[in-house]
C-alpha cells in the first residue's frame, strides 16, 4: 500500500494544554521584535508625502482573474442554513456584504459594512466575554468588487470570509490605514493578549481574494493578514499584493502562534517579507514569492511541511535563523518539490555544530528542489558562509527520477547515534502511482465548483431535510444524495446539524460540499454496540468492491451521547491513482460542543483518577468506536486538512472546560494496495 503523509505524526497531543510556557516565550519574542506591525496606527506624515516610485524589481506576472460579471453559483443559491443549536431562531448564518451596505466600486469606504455583516447577530467577538464557539457560524460572502478598507476587518471565531472564485474581490488598504492586518484574524486586546486563544481557534476560513495594500506607504509595516491559528483552518486562493519600492517594510501573511493549520494556492508580490510564519505545525502548499526581500521569514515552529513553493526575483527564499536568536526558536522544516529562481540564497539556516543549542533547532530536509540563477543553495545565517553551493544556470536538490541527492542538517538517528548531520543526502524512490507526470507527489486542491450553475446543485433542505439538531434527517439526506448522485448534481449541504440514527451512504459519483461546516451528527441505539463486529458506520463511503469517485468538502462528522459503536466515516471505495477521490476540510468532532452532550457538565474532566478497569470508565462518555477506517480493499483517496478530533475540552464553555471522553481509535488505514494521500490530516485525542 503506497501512502503519503505530510505532518501526520505531529498532532497527538494538540489539546493535552491550552497554555505551553515555550510556545508562549516564543510568541512574546516576536511580539517584540514585530511590534511596529502588531501595533500599526497608520503612515507617519512623512510617509504620507507624495514621493516618486522607486521600484528595485523586475515585473512580475499577475494572477489573471475573471471579468467582474462571471457569476458563482453559492451566490445565487437559496440560504436557508441554520444554527442549530443557536436559541435566536431568526439568526443568519449566510451574509452578503452588499446586503449590510458595502459597495464594492472601488471609491466608497466599505469597512463599517463589512464589520456589520461579520458581527451581526451577538456574534463570539475576539476579546470578549467568549472564548470559542459552534453556535454563532458564519459564511460572509464577498460579490466580485473592489471594497475600500481604511482599518482592519475583525474577523469572529467560526467565520468564513468567502469571495466569488470567477471574480476575484479585491480589499484595498486605504493610504491612511491603521490595524494590524487588513484582515485581523484575532485581534490583540488592549492587555497585549489575543483576542482568542490561538491554539483553540478553530473551523474558519478565508477563500478567494487578492489583498492589495500598495496604496500604503512602501515604508510603514503594513501587513495583509494576520492570521494566528489553529486546526481545521484554512487560507486558500488568496493574493497579496505589496509595495515593491526600495526600503519596502510590508509583509503579506503574518503566523505568530497556534497550533497547527493548512493553507495553500497563494501569491505574494513584492514586501520585505511575504510571509512571517510561527505556529506549533503547519502545512502549507502551492505558495509562490515574486520580488520580496525574503520570501518566507520562519521566525519559530515545531514542525512546518511545505509542498510547492515557488520563489522569483527575491533576495532570500527561506530565512529560518529567526534573526540569529539564541535560543534557537525554528525547529523542524520540511521542503519539497520546489524552486528557487533568481534568488541570492535559498535558504538560511543556523544548524551547524558549536552554535545549535537545541537537538532539533533549525533541523531541515530538502527534496525535489530546482534551483535556476541562485547564487547560494544553503547559507549560515551567523557568518554568511556557504553551506551548500547553488547553481547557475540550474541545478536540482533531491530529484528522485534523476538521482541526485537531497540536503539534510539535524540530528541523525541510528544505532551510533545520534549525531549532528549537514550534508546532501540520496533521496528515496517515490512509488509512482503517488507522483503526477512532473514526477511532484500528487497534489489537488478544494473543488470549489466554479464553472457550475446553482441548477446543478441539489440542496439537502430543499430535499425535506431539516438540520436542526433534533429531527431525524436519515431519510430525508440519504434520499436527497441518491437522488444528486444519479442526475450527476453536487449535493449542497445547507448550513446546519443533521441528526441520523442510520448510516448514511455516499455512492460512487457523489460530490458533496458543505456551508460553514454542515454537521452530520450520529444519534440512538443504532450506533451503541461496543464489540468491533457489531460496530457500524455513521458516514459510509462506498460498499466494498464499489468503483469510482466521491470528492466531499466542508463538513463536520459527530456524534450525540454515547456511541460506543459509531464509526463515523468507513471508507470502502475503490479509486485509480490517476483519479482519486477527495476529501478536503472535512473533520470529525466527538465531544465538546453544544447538543453533543459530552460536555462538562456530563463528561467534566477526571485527571488524576486511576482507571483500573471498565467499571471506571462512565459509560455516557464512551464517545465512539473509532474516528475514520480506510477498509483494506479501500483505493485512490486524497485527504487535505482532514481533523480527526476527540475533545480534549468544551469549545462551548465559556471556561474552556476540560473533558474526560473515550473514543476507542483514531484514523485506521488498512488499504493493501493504496495510493493513500495525507496532507495536514490527522487525529488529535485528549489526554488526561
Amino acid at each position: 500500500m503506497r501512502l503519503l503523509a505530510y505532518s501526520f505524526l505531529i498532532a497527538f497531543a494538540l489539546g493535552e494544554k491550552l497554555v505551553i510556557d515555550t510556545v508562549d516565550s516564543a510568541v512574546a519574542q516576536q511580539l517584540a521584535k514585530f511590534k511596529a506591525y502588531v501595533n500599526y496606527q497608520g503612515a507617519t506624515d512623512a510617509e504620507l508625502a507624495p514621493s516618486a516610485t522607486n521600484a528595485t524589481h523586475k515585473a512580475a506576472p499577475k494572477k489573471k482573474i475573471g471579468a467582474v460579471t462571471t457569476p458563482y453559483w453559492y451566490e445565487t443559491i437559496t440560504h436557508q442554513g441554520k444554527a442549530a443549536f443557536n436559541t435566536n431562531t431568526t439568526y443568519a448564518v449566510f451574509r452578503n456584504v452588499m446586503t449590510y451596505g458595502a459597495k464594492g466600486d472601488g471609491v466608497t469606504d466599505d469597512t463599517a459594512a463589512i464589520q456589520l455583516a461579520i458581527s451581526d447577530g451577538n456574534r463570539c467577538a475576539p476579546g470578549s466575554s467568549c472564548p470559542s464557539s459552534t453556535t454563532y457560524p458564519a459564511v460572509v460572502y464577498f460579490p466580485a468588487g473592489t471594497y475600500i478598507i481604511s482599518s482592519s476587518l475583525i474577523d469572529y471565531y467560526n467565520t468564513q470570509l468567502l469571495g466569488n472564485p470567477n471574480s476575484v474581490p479585491t480589499l484595498k488598504a486605504t493610504r491612511s490605514f491603521t490595524g494590524f492586518g487588513v484582515i485581523d484574524g484575532d485581534q490583540y486586546t488592549s492587555a497585549g493578549t489575543l483576542g482568542f486563544q490561538a491554539n483553540n481557534i478553530f473551523y474558519r476560513q478565508v477563500r478567494n481574494f487578492i489583498i492589495d495594500i500598495t496604496s500604503i506607504p512602501a515604508t510603514s509595516p503594513a501587513t495583509g493578514i494576520h492570521w494566528p491559528t489553529g486546526q481545521a483552518t484554512s487560507l486558500q486562493n488568496i493574493v497579496f499584493n505589496m509595495s515593491m519600492n526600495s526600503g519596502t517594510k510590508h509583509q503579506g501573511l503574518f503566523v505568530e502562534a497556534g497550533s497547527g493549520g493548512f493553507m495553500n494556492d497563494l501569491i505574494f508580490y513584492g514586501g520585505l517579507n511575504g510571509a512571517v510564519f510561527g505556529n506549533q505545525q503547519f502545512t502549507a502548499r502551492n505558495l509562490t514569492f515574486y520580488n520580496a526581500i525574503t520570501a518566507i521569514n520562519q521566525i519559530w515552529n515545531w514542525s512546518w511541511t511545505y509542498k510547492s513553493i515557488t520563489v522569483v526575483n527575491c533576495s532570500v527564499g527561506l530565512d529560518m535563523t529567526n534573526g540569529n536568536a539564541n535560543p534557537e526558536t525554528v525547529s523542524s522544516v520540511t521542503l519539497l518539490d520546489s524552486s528557487f529562481t533568481n534568488t541570492t540564497v535559498a535558504i538560511k539556516t543556523n544548524r551547524q555544530q558549536g552554535l545549535t543549542k537545541a537537538p532539533n533547532a533549525n533541523s531541515l530536509a530538502v527534496e525535489n528542489v530546482l534551483l535556476t540563477n541562485v547564487s547560494v543553495a544553503v547559507q549560515l545565517g551567523t557568518t554568511k558562509a556557504t553551506i551548500l553551493n547553488g547553481s547557475i544556470p540550474t541545478a536540482y536538490l533531491g530529484l528522485p527520477s534523476q538521482g541526485f541527492a537531497g540536503f539534510g542538517s539535524g540530528n541523525l538517528y541510528n544505532p551510533a547515534g545520534p549525531f549532528l548531520y549537514t550534508s546532501p543526502f540520496q533521496t528515496y524512490a517515490r512509488p509512482p502511482s503517488l507522483i503526477s507526470a512532473s514526477g511532484n507527489y500528487y497534489e489537488r486542491s478544494k473543488p470549489q465548483y466554479s464553472n457550475l450553475s446553482v441548477s446543478q446543485f441539489s440542496s439537502v433542505k430543499a430535499g425535506g431535510a431539516v438540520g436542526d439538531g433534533v429531527t431525524d434527517d436519515t431519510y430525508a439526506v440519504q434520499t436527497v444524495i441518491n437522488t444528486a448522485a444519479a442526475a450527476s448534481n453536487v449535493v449542497f449541504f445547507d448550513a446546519g446539524t443533521y441528526k441520523v440514527n442510520r448510516t448514511i451512504f455516499i455512492p460512487a459519483g457523489s460530490k458533496i460540499v458543505g456551508e460553514s461546516y454542515s454537521v452530520i451528527m450520529s444519534s440512538g441505539t443504532f450506533f451503541s454496540a461496543s464489540t468491533a463486529t457489531a460496530a457500524v458506520p455513521v458516514v459510509q463511503v462506498g460498499n466494498a468492491g464499489d468503483t469510482g469517485i466521491v470528492e466531499w468538502s466542508d463538513m463536520i462528522v459527530s456524534t450525540q451521547g454515547p456511541q460506543p459503536g459509531a464509526i463515523l466515516i468507513q471508507w470502502n471505495l475503490v479509486s485509480t491513482a490517476a483519479s482519486p477521490s477527495g476529501m478536503w476540510d472535512v473533520h470529525t468532532r466527538i465531544g465538546g460542543f453544544s447538543g453533543s452532550n459530552l460536555q462538562k457538565a456530563t463528561c467534566a474532566q477526571t485527571s488524576g483518577t486511576a482507571v483500573t478497569s471498565s467499571a471506571g470508565i462512565k459509560s455516557a462518555c464512551v464517545t465512539a468506536f473509532m474516528n475514520m477506517w480506510i477498509t483494506s480493499g479501500a483505493a485512490g483517496l486524497y485527504m487535505e486538512n482532514v481533523w480527526l478530533w476527540t475533545a480534549d475540552h468544551d469549545i462551548d464553555d465559556t471556561g474552556l472546560a476540560q473533558l474526560t471522553l473515550y473514543t476507542g481509535r483514531g484514523l485506521l488505514i488498512q488499504s493493501t494496495t493504496g495510493p493513500i494521500w495525507l496532507y495536514f490530516s490527522h487525529p488529535s485525542f485528549p489526554s488526561s
